[in-house]
């Protein structure tokens, strides 16, 4: 021990002197031999294109009897201090020499894998492994991995670490081509990448630690913004696990976003429901306005929907962001879109809406989602024939339509009334 702690000590003395400040941070251990650490990002706000409260980048390290494994990496901007802090304070905890035998990336996206080649040159007797596109990304982003051998892995493939074995499970699509998850066999623990993760920066490690509707919905935004286009892969894969019977063997899923499950039973039964299409009786509304006429024809819509006992969502595409009204829509049965006429075209700004529908595709949920569009035009119309082309092709059926001239009358907020309350019926 006393040995250890002069090599580690001067370790330290040599790297704060000649490389630099070293910040302090903490791993924390998840189960015996097993420690997170990974970095808290809490100051970012956007990533993946949308809206987020600050994330983190989860990375895990196991202490088999002869060897380490670091499972992921992370990001950039200072992220790499923690993760090393993380790395020697767990071997500390382990009375241990700070040696990396085994690097695992499981996806490579710049999130996960900036960190990556830093850390195998601190350690470059190390086994690194990746799926076969994972190892072709590594190069194709970076192109400073040629002189890295990179063994490729696929399901089924077991790492040795002594008396702990890391199994690959390959999980193509959730989210990105390279994307596998490591069942950890004797402890039942799936470090799953990017599925079922969140983009929250808490400063807890466990999703049981708080609100379990918080932590959910956060899940669910993640879902619908990153993996809704993967449903039918999902789908299969959560069938593969099944019938392989690691779907029992879980105990514990350890995302590399967000909250750790210590019971994941919830967010499993939540990823098969959004994959599969389990809705609620709600409505989604997304409307843009220019002089408020087809603001007026949405809130006589949602009047209408609500007349019917089912819940509507609003949102209004000039204060609210495409992340969340996607995740509204992932478990709605149907949507109202609107949107007013100009130039013979939809109010640019409902664009960036149709585009990020388009780039999801909700029908691969095998939830078949009825539209009702309506519009307030001038001289000319043109806005509804757009809508429609393009809801068509990102999967949703058109139920109705509603197209007013100029500013709605009595008349026509009846009709727009109307149309929301056979809507509602529609989906019950």
């Amino acid at each position: 021990m006393t040995k250890y702690l002069i090599k580690t000590n001067f370790k330290r003395f040599i790297i704060k002197n000649f490389l630099g400040y070293i910040m302090k941070a903490e791993s924390v251990k998840i189960t015996d031999g097993v420690y997170w650490v990974g970095a808290l990002h809490w100051n970012t706000r956007s990533f993946h294109g949308f809206a987020i409260p600050g994330t983190t980048y989860n990375c895990y390290l196991v202490f088999g009897e002869e060897k380490v494994a670091l499972i992921d990496n992370v990001f950039s901007d200072g992220m790499i201090d923690q993760l090393n802090a993380r790395i020697e304070d767990a071997f500390a905890k382990e009375n241990r020499e700070v040696n990396i035998d085994v690097f695992i990336q499981c996806h490579t996206e710049l999130d996960h894998s900036i960190g990556l080649k830093e850390t195998i040159d601190r350690f470059p007797k190390a086994e690194v492994y990746a799926s076969p596109k994972g190892a072709e990304f590594l190069e194709k982003q970076y192109h400073n991995y040629s002189d890295v051998e990179i063994t490729t892995v696929k399901t089924g493939d077991n790492i040795d670490l002594g008396g702990k074995t890391l199994t690959i499970v390959s999980a193509p699509m959730l989210h990105w081509p390279d994307s596998m998850f490591v069942m950890f066999v004797e402890k039942g623990i799936l470090f799953s990448n990017d599925a079922f993760g969140q983009h929250l920066c808490l400063s807890k490690r466990y999703a049981e630690d708080y609100d379990e509707g918080f932590i959910l919905n956060a899940a669910k935004k993640f879902y619908a913004n990153l993996v809704v286009l993967g449903a039918p892969m999902l789908r299969m894969k959560l069938q593969e696990l099944t019938d392989a019977g690691i779907v029992d063997q879980i105990k514990m899923i350890a995302p590399c976003h967000g909250q750790i499950w210590k019971d994941p039973s919830k967010i499993v039964k939540a990823y098969s429901d959004w994959a599969t299409g389990v809705c609620e009786n709600k409505i989604t509304i997304i409307y843009d306005t220019m002089h408020h006429s087809t603001e007026k024809l949405a809130y006589q819509i949602a009047e209408g929907i609500m007349s019917e006992g089912v819940e509507a969502k609003i949102y209004f595409m000039q204060e609210d962001f495409e992340s969340e009204v996607v995740n509204d829509i992932l478990d709605s049965k149907a949507i109202a879109l609107g949107a007013p006429t100009m130039m013979n075209k939809p109010f640019p700004r409902i664009g960036n809406m149709m585009y990020w529908l388009d780039c999801l595709n909700f029908k691969g949920t095998t939830s078949e989602k009825n539209a009702l569009i309506f519009s307030s035009k001038g001289w000319g119309g043109g806005a509804v024939a757009k809508l429609q082309r393009d809801l068509e092709s990102a999967g949703f059926t058109i139920f109705d339509t509603l197209d007013v001239t100029f500013v709605p009358d009595e008349e026509m907020l009846t009709e727009a009334f109307n149309k929301g309350v056979e809507l509602a019926k529609s989906i019950k």
